[in-house]
């Protein structure tokens, strides 16, 4: 049963990222549980405007769990403190009656602060132009069943193309790594037989792209599969890493 619950909301502002950010408190009332995460913030800024004050600043477009833009650190956690799911997923019924949240932005070097919540994420934008895709010519489209692919294959493969692309496992780590996402990425194309064909320069491109854009190494702790609301599998970094070696042992 849906209710009505008072909220406190700790905010991070900031100016850009040459600005000097801080913390702003406000008062949410009667926010329905019913609601989601993003609709709450939707409030907080129609009563600032109400207020004749800046609403805050956040990202967010399909409102489905489908596009990742919806980057919050709520209350310590990328996306809040439910499971598998972006903010827009995030309902308010995880949250209790006079509670305080905190809300920031993804923290990490590679993703600069544009404007209080939002981030500059074109950093992974980045890293799939230097070697995220197929560029052979593999001729028009086939019969599904006309190029054989084990099934184990095709599923992991679809399993590792289903990430996208939130920066939540880079918010969670402490090292700020993308080798989630990255390896996911390079684990789509190496599981089937059109990305093999550059597999080798495809994984030495991406990871050194990674590395000079200022993302972390990773140490392997895990908090990247725990929060990473599609469940990508810390599997794709072992491959990632074979696929690393075998490429430079080319060399």
């Amino acid at each position: 049963m849906e209710k009505l619950i008072n909220l406190t909301l700790k905010v991070w502002r900031q100016n850009g990222s040459k600005a000097k950010g801080r913390f702003e408190t406000y008062k949410v009332n009667n926010v329905s549980t019913g609601s989601s995460f993003l609709e709450m913030m939707d409030m907080l800024n129609e009563q600032l405007v109400n207020e004749d004050k800046v609403p805050v600043a956040f990202d967010h477009d399909c409102r489905e769990g489908i596009c990742g833009t919806c980057s919050l650190y709520i209350n310590g956690r990328p996306h809040g403190p439910d499971d598998d799911v972006t903010t827009c997923q995030l309902h308010m019924r995880k949250f209790t009656d006079g509670q305080t949240i905190t809300i920031e932005p993804w923290r990490s070097t590679a993703f600069p602060v544009i404007y209080d919540l939002m981030v500059d994420r074109r950093a992974f934008d980045k890293i799939i132009a230097a070697g995220g895709y197929v560029s052979v010519n593999t001729g028009g489209v086939p019969d599904a069943n006309a190029i054989p692919i084990a099934k184990a294959d095709a599923d992991e493969a679809m399993d590792s193309a289903s990430c996208i692309g939130c920066g939540a496992c880079v918010a969670a780590c402490k090292n700020g790594s993308a080798m989630l996402f990255v390896s996911a990425k390079v684990s789509q194309l190496a599981m089937l037989p059109q990305g093999k064909i550059e597999a080798s320069r495809r994984a030495k491109a991406m990871v050194a792209k990674m590395d000079e854009l200022g993302f972390g190494n990773c140490t392997n702790t895990g908090a990247c599969e725990v929060e990473c609301p599609k469940n990508i599998s810390l599997s794709n970094i072992a491959r990632l890493n074979r696929e690393f070696l075998y490429a430079k042992l080319q060399d």
